[in-house]
């Protein structure tokens, strides 16, 4: 018995020092990335481009179908999103494989700024860091506004300007209900949703948008069923 005890010590110790050295190794990883560009140096950058839109020109539809289907409690969390990041955890668990990963859009900005082409297991660890800078130096409107601006949407339409112009060859301000959460469900998984080839797995995920819209009180029952017909 003292044996088994002593083993399972030594397993705990083993893990907290794994964990330790892990999130070590991921705080350093954001320190050295953000010391070579300082968050307010790529904000800068990201909205000088000349495709970059502010909230006010773009469709509320879109923002509330982004909000809906990516990080319902975004006006809630600090960066984080606990309870996203456990049900995520328990569906891959069940599914035995990889089916979610409760990013907030904080989080999937912060990727998009620094950490797109690193290493997942030490890019999601400074990604928590990153997103913790973000939160605490941004509003939540402008951290928004970044994510949909910089987000891939399928078809090399980076940014919603892009993707707005690209495919229905209007401003984002102008998206109606029906294009907006069309489009807010690319990001997800862009390869397989865009539309150039994939307009019916597009349509299969607006409907999970615009369920989640519902849900969440943005639009009615009846908007949604008119353009499910």
């Amino acid at each position: 018995m003292k044996l088994l005890k002593r083993i399972i010590l030594l397993t705990l110790l083993l893990v907290m020092l794994a964990s330790g050295i892990f999130v070590g190794i991921g705080f350093l990883n954001y320190k050295k990335t953000t010391a070579q560009l300082p968050v307010e140096e790529k904000v800068a950058e990201l909205q000088s481009d000349e495709n970059y839109v502010s909230n006010k020109d773009i469709s509320p539809y879109l923002l509330k179908a982004t909000i809906a289907i990516e990080d319902r409690r975004f006006y809630d969390h600090s960066g984080i999103d606990y309870f996203a990041m456990v049900r995520a955890f328990l569906s891959n668990v069940f599914a035995q494989e990889i089916v979610g990963g409760g990013s907030t859009i904080t989080q999937q900005l912060a990727k998009n700024m620094y950490y797109t082409y690193q290493p997942s297991y030490i890019r999601k660890m400074s990604e928590v860091f990153t997103a913790y800078e973000l939160e605490n130096k941004l509003t939540k409107d402008t951290i928004l506004e970044l994510y949909v601006n910089i987000i891939n949407y399928g078809d090399n339409h980076i940014g919603i300007r892009a993707a707005s112009l690209g495919y229905f060859g209007k401003e984002p301000k102008d998206l109606t209900l029906d294009e907006a959460s069309l489009l807010a469900g690319l990001p997800q998984s862009p390869n397989n949703y865009q539309l150039s080839n994939h307009k019916e797995n597009a349509r299969k995920r607006q409907k999970q948008v615009l369920q989640a819209m519902v849900r969440d009180g943005y639009i009615m029952e009846t908007e949604a069923e008119e353009l499910l017909e």
